[in-house]
């Protein structure tokens, strides 16, 4: 049953005009997944209106490719320039750059490109034969374990301090305070607003995401005028005509290389994005942390300095998690992502509601994006070399243009989020924060997870307290919640004694140590 809907399913899709819609649906996710602050979110609200001149199928499908497409296109410009094109990429930047800088593009972008497409379609998979169970699972988790996996992301961000746990819990506990200006979202009462209007709606967190990573890197380099910024003549030490060349897939020993990785980070990944709200960002970031976990140690201890694990953890994680978030968008009607919340929006319109029963009920509509989704992953693969030669063209741009055309981007994007003019001051300011931060070593990524976790926390924790009538040991006596209190509690006080002889049996004994194999 299942094999033949997804036969029709492809059949939709291979009609000539649906062909067209879906390759130019996959090229724009890619370009807008790329392009600093054109995020998939965005793109997807600006096409709703053209869905309405479109069947219902279509117009549904191209929106789930462009979303399938953005989430992969990310990596592009964090592993080239440090500006995370999406929120999901924000993790690939950390060792996706290094890697540009040490001369490795096209090894790090060959990683991208084969984990995005393994998670994508890992997820997709999933997403196929264990819709209705997984749902079931998602709709039997409560205000207090969603709070208590929040927990546990927060937990693990000590992972990404580049060994300083105070720097890395500091800054993160910062971004959870900037998370909380604006309205209560329980009581819409106004928090550190200062009697201000215009930030009664927040601080968003896009404009933070490319102050700190690209208007820092661009402070930087201007600084250091004599380093390139993956832009100038060539000088950089890659060799062009090998990043331009080589075969449309990556090599075979990816898989042998990520099997743990690739095995774990993918069903991880999907059940992150079943969750209601969670999305492929925190699919990249559970996937960062959760990756070093697993590696070898000596891999381990070089996350953060440009190794191909950092790449493939996060991209597997949210290639799978943006599969998984359409869960219970069509089996609940609840979105699993911003974007999925927009593709609602889109169902609404065209009188669809999804929900219990859909599957069998609007089976032509599901199987179509099933089968759309799985095209786009194999897509990606193969688009990936005409995309990657138009991004090294832009090596060859003179670095004081190159620098220009980033802030200029990186500015565009911050006003486009929200139309406003106090978002680019949001920007500036935070763009001289990060350089200051990062030149006296304050990590920037848990600053940036803090911001976009702690909004997600809240409500669940203050909705979880008010059903047990104030009782905070709901945390514990729901089994799923204390598991997951339990592991958050650990990740958080393990790295603290990790280095001690005792911390590193724990470490071993939680997670493993295997061995790095010649």
């Amino acid at each position: 049953m299942v094999i033949s809907e997804l036969a029709a399913g492809f059949a939709n899709i291979l009609t000539p005009f649906n062909m067209v819609v879906f390759i130019g649906a996959l090229i724009l996710g890619m370009l807008s997944g790329a392009i600093p602050g054109m995020n998939g979110t965005m793109t997807v609200v600006l096409l709703i209106p053209l869905t309405y001149v479109m069947d219902p199928v279509t117009g549904i499908m191209m929106l789930a490719v462009i979303y399938a497409g953005a989430v992969y296109a990310g990596s592009l410009s964090a592993i080239l320039f440090r500006v995370p094109g999406a929120p999901e990429a924000i993790m690939t930047t950390l060792d996706g750059y290094p890697m540009n800088q040490q001369g490795k593009l096209r090894e790090a972008i060959s990683t991208a490109v084969f984990c995005s497409a393994f998670g994508g379609i890992v997820g997709t998979l999933f997403l196929i034969f264990f819709s209705p169970m997984l749902s079931q699972w998602a709709y039997q988790i409560s205000s207090a374990e969603f709070f208590a996996v929040i927990l546990l992301g927060l937990a693990l961000i000590s992972t990404v301090g580049s060994g300083n746990v105070p720097k890395a819990t500091m800054m993160m506990a910062g971004g959870v305070f900037i998370g909380v200006i604006g309205l209560d979202p329980m009581t819409a009462r106004t928090r550190f607003t200062f009697g201000s209007n215009i930030l009664m709606s927040g601080i968003n967190f896009i404009p933070v995401i490319l102050g700190v990573f690209a208007l820092s890197e661009v402070f930087k380099q201007v600084q250091d005028n004599d380093q390139m910024v993956g832009g100038g003549d060539g000088d950089s030490g890659i060799d062009m005509d090998e990043v331009k060349g080589g075969g449309i897939f990556p090599p075979i020993n990816y898989i042998k290389r990520f099997s743990r990785i690739l095995g774990l980070n993918s069903i991880f990944g999907t059940l992150i994005g079943v969750l209601p709200g969670a999305g492929a960002t925190t699919g990249a970031l559970f996937g960062y942390t959760f990756g070093q976990r697993i590696v070898p140690e000596k891999i381990r201890k070089q996350f953060g300095t440009g190794v191909p694990e950092g790449v493939a953890a996060p991209e597997t994680a949210n290639n799978a998690a943006a599969s998984g978030a359409f869960v219970p968008l069509l089996t609940l009607g609840i979105p699993g992502s911003a974007t999925t919340a927009v593709i609602l929006a889109a169902f609404i319109l065209h009188g669809i509601r999804p929900g219990p029963g859909m599957i069998q009920q609007q089976s032509e509509l599901v199987y179509t994006i099933f089968a759309a989704l799985l095209l786009a992953n194999v897509g990606i693969l193969l688009a990936n070399k005409l995309i990657v030669r138009s991004f090294i063209k832009v090596r060859h741009i003179p670095e004081p243009l190159l620098l220009s055309l980033i802030a200029m981007f990186a500015a565009i994007g911050a006003y486009a989020t929200r139309t406003i003019v106090f978002d680019l001051w949001v920007m500036l300011v935070s763009g001289v924060g990060g350089y200051f931060l990062e030149k006296y070593n304050y990590p920037i990524a848990p600053l940036v997870i803090g911001l976009v976790l702690g909004p997600l926390a809240e409500p669940s924790l203050r909705r979880a307290v008010i059903k047990s009538q104030g009782d905070f040991m709901v945390f514990l006596t729901r089994p799923i919640s204390a598991v997951l209190v339990v592991l958050a509690a650990l990740a958080f006080f393990i790295p603290l004694f990790q280095d001690t002889e005792l911390g590193q049996r724990v470490v071993d004994k939680l997670f493993g140590s295997p061995e790095v194999k010649s």
